[in-house]
């Protein structure tokens, strides 16, 4: 027997380059990490006092299936305090982390063989999915002519869609769509029977004007949101969906088959998330701080051409000029500098062998470090 030809997709790369990582820290000891998209900070103090608590209090057993009362208002909460937008709590479904969001999206609204879009560069594991779903993928290529981010016409230059995934801030890009860019992007969409789906799980994480919700935008759009980014609970594996009216039942029962419930004591412990705001923001401070070191180092290694570094924490670079194969280049800094960098072709099948993806999230030391063996290794190139 064989395996099944969903399960055919390309690897996640980054995912391969953390094992390389490993086994290169396992033999040196010496490895600085950006190719790792998550927070290095813990969960915020209040969430981890939550959780002792959950565990000497609560049974914790199987909760709703959509989540608990609690946290479903208080997320709905959320969208009125930091948007000023009404959300029912009835519309939000608590998820195994934005990637069981998204699983439960496409398969609530899409059927086998739909079309369904997504930029390039953007996020290999939304790629992957749509692809082991059986659903049709159509890359909407986007570049330095629209800051990387979508326009309307190029989601129309695409042909029929029956579905749009847009991203703000984006995985790798770390651009941002405007207020009215992305409203433009979802009243586009709405009109032409688009189902948008806006991965909004880099929220919060933005070095200049608050990045705007999709929600009220387009009245078939889908909201995908996470505590693993700006509320640094990546293990904790909780996120959520804000969800339009023929979408409610349909996830429900998705998640009863799929999941029977998220994690209890994360979603016990995740309301308190929203109340260490200051804790967070420090850290978005701090986020800050590297963005510049590593742009301002890319530049001194004659990396000039990247992608607006809006918000999320990373940085897209062209390195055309040093290759044309950027797997073989992030092994290379990999082996001789132990400067572990994630490879275009995760983000982008066509363009990506000449772009690499930096992360910025790990400590200031090591980034300051990283930065700097770069800047020597290109120095040291002839010519």
């Amino acid at each position: 027997m064989k395996p099944s030809s969903r399960s055919a997709v390309a690897p996640f790369y980054v995912m391969e380059v953390m094992k390389a990582a490993a086994e290169r820290h396992a033999a040196t000891g010496d490895v600085l990490h950006l190719e790792v998209g998550q927070p290095m900070t813990p969960a915020p103090a209040g969430v981890r006092a939550a959780a002792a608590a959950a565990l000497g209090d609560d049974r914790l057993g199987y909760t709703h299936a959509a989540g608990t009362d609690a946290l479903r208002h208080r997320i709905a909460r959320f969208y009125g305090d930091r948007y000023g937008v009404a959300v029912d709590p009835g519309r939000v479904a608590v998820t195994v982390g934005a990637s069981g969001g998204f699983l439960l999206a496409l398969l609530a609204a899409f059927d086998a063989g739909a079309r369904i879009g997504i930029t390039e560069p953007g996020y290999a594991a939304y790629r992957n999915m749509i692809t082991a779903l059986d659903l049709e993928l159509v890359g909407i290529r986007v570049g330095p002519e629209t800051r990387y981010v979508p326009t309307p016409d190029a989601v129309a230059a695409a042909g029929p869609l029956d579905g749009f995934v847009v991203a703000s801030p984006s995985n790798p890009t770390g651009t941002t769509l405007t207020p009215g860019e992305l409203r433009a992007v979802a009243e586009h969409c709405h009109r032409n029977g688009i189902r948008l789906i806006s991965d909004e799980i880099y929220h919060g994480i933005t070095y200049g004007e608050p990045a705007a919700t999709a929600w009220g935008m387009s009245p078939s759009g889908v909201v995908v949101q996470s505590f693993s980014k700006y509320y640094s609970m990546t293990g904790w594996r909780l996120g959520w969906l804000v969800l339009p009216d023929e979408l409610i039942r349909p996830v429900e029962v998705l998640a009863q088959n799929l999941f029977i419930s998220p994690p209890t004591l994360s979603q016990l412990a995740g309301v308190a998330a929203f109340d260490c705001a200051a804790e967070l923001d420090g850290n978005v401070a701090r986020y800050a701080g590297r963005r510049a070191i590593v742009v301002d180092g890319l530049r001194a290694a004659g990396i000039m051409d990247t992608a607006p570094a809006d918000g999320a924490f990373y940085v897209w670079a062209d390195v055309s000029h040093l290759t044309e194969d950027s797997r073989e280049l992030c092994a290379r800094w990999l082996d001789e500098l132990g400067v572990a960098v994630t490879p275009g072709i995760d983000f982008d099948p066509a363009m990506g062998h000449r772009f690499v993806r930096l992360s910025y999230s790990e400590s200031t030391e090591d980034v300051a470090e990283a930065m700097r063996r770069i800047v020597r290794w290109t120095a040291s190139r002839p010519g």
